[in-house]
């Protein structure tokens, strides 16, 4: 439930802070006042599209801060939780608007994005625009409601995934049967080139080069490997390691000495041993036999086999083996690819599940209308409309335009008139028709979602009706406010009197005009009552006029 709105250089609105009613809200002030402010600042909580054309003239930036409350509201409980959000009772939306047209948001004081704000403002509030009559005119509104009304979701939403299915797996199958040719001819492709790559599968290309190098320079290196040797421990000329012994033998007499020279000795100790080992692996490289011929040549056919492959395939030679691996699982796929026929089987499955779900929802469909209808009826009887007739007609539709709602156009015909078949609204709901059906569909389904949604605001719920029609729509309105939040913009002095309470929106003309929003106590609620029937000049009778009125809504009804 919205609790209050806080409203910061906003347009007309200087700063506001406007609280509401749990029951029934109406709004109401002369054309231009700023009525539809108060609905901007909510739809900027909710997470709708920011405009800088809603900051204030020589402002910087618009504020508007939403106060709700969330107890025991399981749903919005639910969202904190998926959105890993620390949940209160309270809860506090923030929405900034710079006068660039970027904006921020924040949900209980922490940064939230747009798309978080809009989820969680669909649960929060449903806004029902006065165009709603225009929307009847669409098929797909007519079914929504219609569903909506019957209490229909399940059934909607299995009939939903089961086309969704069907889709895919016929997408498959069409895509399966249309590249059947192209698949052989891939796969024989990709094997060809698995066929030319498996001699170098497993084989580092780097070591084969390098081994390659070392044996064509063998003869060499052997020759360097001796003439180390011999620098390192030669008896008849100064070696290494003589010059080292006699080092060595120098530290050894003074070790007892210095501490330096025992620590020199040890280190010369551990060098001697090294390069007895450097000896050692220098004698046996120089002792070894020549190269094999076999095994260059082996080495050299690889190292040719990579360089030709690798230009065939536009590659460098080393990624000839990672590419192996993609064309290896490309084939697996194309292998492991259910035949057409197999996937024909499926497709055919996925149609017959789709069909009984579709049925299934139909049926549904077709027992609700008639009681849906009954309801629809009574409602426009209130509103002046006593011969009002309402029927829904249900056409399956051909094979290829079945979709995710159904097998069948859905129609809702209407007649006003006795003796007068139904038609399409289009054709026979005048402008006063259409609206006031579309205000008893919008109530009537409010009725169902009020669980869901706890707060509903109608823009300019009057439109096309007046006089007694628009009492009876007050009293509806009102009737629906004792267990749901209502907003309502209107003209109709009948509509307002029924609110549980009243905003007055009004201009006030200083150095800057400036909207400004006042709660109506009972003696202000009549005079803004007056204005709204009488116009300018307010007479006695005009208030006893609205005195009764607001006397005969309160009053207890049998």
């Amino acid at each position: 439930m919205l609790i209050s709105l806080t409203l910061n250089n906003l347009a007309l609105i200087d700063r506001h802070e406007v609280s509401f009613d749990g029951g029934f809200n109406v709004i109401t002030g002369e054309t231009g006042a700023g009525k539809s402010l108060i609905l901007d600042a909510l739809s900027l909580c909710v997470g709708e599209r920011a405009d800088a054309g809603l900051v204030r003239h020589g402002a910087n930036e618009a504020d508007v801060f939403g106060e709700f409350d969330v107890t025991d509201n399981a749903v919005v409980q639910a969202w904190f939780a998926q959105h890993e959000r620390e949940f209160d009772d309270t809860l506090l939306i923030r929405r900034k608007v710079g006068a660039n047209g970027r904006s921020k948001s924040w949900i209980n004081g922490v940064p939230a994005s747009i798309s978080e704000l809009k989820s969680l403002g669909h649960i929060l509030v449903n806004i029902h625009s006065q165009h709603a009559g225009l929307a009847l005119l669409k098929p797909q509104f007519v079914v929504d409601w219609l569903d909506s009304m019957g209490g229909l979701t399940t059934q909607k939403q299995a009939t939903k995934d089961s086309h969704h299915h069907w889709q895919i797996l016929k997408k498959q199958a069409d895509e399966t049967h249309a590249m059947s040719a192209q698949r052989a001819d891939r796969m024989a492709l990709l094997s060809s080139k698995l066929s030319d790559v498996e001699p170098l599968l497993g084989v580092d290309l780097d070591e084969i080069e390098s081994e390659y190098d070392e044996l064509s320079n063998l003869e060499n290196l052997m020759q360097d490997a001796v003439s180390a040797v011999v620098a390192l421990d030669n008896d008849d000329v100064p070696s290494v390691r003589n010059l080292l012994a006699k080092a060595m033998k120098i530290c050894d007499n003074h070790a007892d000495t210095s501490r330096v020279f025992d620590e020199c000795s040890q280190a010369l100790m551990i060098a001697s041993e090294q390069i007895d080992d450097v000896i050692s692996r220098l004698s046996d490289y120089a002792e070894q036999s020549l190269p094999d011929e076999a095994r260059l040549d082996e080495l050299n056919t690889l190292m040719g086999l990579s360089h030709r492959l690798a230009k065939k395939y536009q590659l460098l030679p080393n990624e000839l083996s990672d590419e192996a691996k993609n064309w290896q699982d490309e084939l697996d796929r194309l292998e492991n690819m259910p035949d057409g026929d197999t996937l024909d089987k499926e497709v055919l499955q996925a149609y017959e599940q789709y069909v009984a779900c579709a049925n299934k929802l139909n049926t549904a469909r077709q027992t609700a209308a008639p009681v849906v209808c009954q309801q629809l009826q009574q409602e426009l009887v209130k509103l002046a409309l006593p011969n009002a007739h309402c029927e829904f007609v249900f056409v399956k539709k051909p094979q290829e335009q079945y979709s995710t709602h159904g097998m069948y156009d859905i129609s809702l015909l209407f007649s006003a008139n006795v003796g007068m078949p139904a038609q399409p609204l289009h054709k026979v709901a005048s402008g006063g028709e259409l609206s006031r059906m579309a205000l008893v569909m919008q109530v009537l389904v409010a009725g169902k979602e009020n669980v869901a949604c706890p707060t509903l605001v109608f823009d300019e719920v009057d439109v096309g009706i007046s006089g007694a029609t628009a009492q009876v729509v007050g009293e509806l309105l009102r009737s629906l406010g004792a267990h749901q939040q209502l907003l309502a913009i209107t003209h109709q002095a009948q509509v307002a009197a029924a609110a549980h309470r009243h905003l007055l929106v009004y201009k006030e003309h200083g150095e800057k005009t400036t909207s400004q929003i006042s709660v109506l106590d009972d003696d202000t609620k009549l005079t803004e009552l007056a204005r709204m029937s009488g116009g300018v000049n307010i007479t006695d009778a005009t208030l006893a006029h609205v005195k009764s009125l607001v006397d005969d809504i309160n009053k207890p009804k049998t």
